[in-house]
């Protein structure tokens, strides 16, 4: 008899703050949504991306934990989130875990790929070590825990909207955001 592996959840979350980046992605992707972010936890108080490491500075980006509680989404408190859910098999979520706990930990070494960013607009993908905008990010993560959302090689925050294997979880402002604990 084959034991069946326990399947955990994680949480793709989509947002818009109005700020004068997030509306220059906007125009150009012509996206709902400018900015991806990735949490392993229903309650977000763990999201992790690329962006700006200051609230109050756009211009230094790099690696980045995300809350409502803190940082550029407490500051903009009127940022929009459509929130995703699926499950994987708990030896996948345990290699993004992992993933994600090394780059915490060695986050000096990791900065923001703005020229990815500026390619993507272009059909240009440019690739350094340890330089990721968002969605190149969030995509590197399910790659290398082998979780194939078929996205696109130059990936946009929208290219991860309402994936078939998707929950909705919420969509709103996401200082409401405030989830059922199973």
């Amino acid at each position: 008899m084959v034991k069946e592996e326990k399947k955990k959840k994680i949480y793709i979350i989509l947002s818009y703050t109005g700020t004068v980046p997030s509306r220059i992605i906007k125009f150009f992707t012509k996206g709902e949504y400018s900015h991806v972010s990735i949490s392993l936890d229903k309650n977000l108080k763990k999201m992790y991306s690329f962006a700006r490491l200051h609230p109050y500075n756009p211009f230094t980006g790099g690696f980045v934990h995300e809350s409502k509680d803190f940082g550029t989404f407490k500051r903009f408190k009127n940022t929009k989130v459509v929130i995703y859910s699926f499950e994987v098999p708990a030896k996948q979520y345990r290699k993004i875990w992992w993933r994600i706990h090394k780059m915490v930990r060695e986050k000096k070494i990791y900065k923001f790929n703005y020229i990815g960013l500026c390619g993507v607009q272009f059909k240009f993908r440019f690739y350094r070590k340890n330089y990721f905008y968002c969605a190149e990010f969030v995509k590197y993560l399910l790659d290398e825990a082998n979780i194939d959302l078929q996205l696109p090689e130059l990936v946009a925050p929208m290219d991860f909207k309402g994936k078939k294997c998707f929950h909705l979880e919420y969509k709103g402002l996401l200082q409401k955001y405030n989830p059922k604990i199973d």
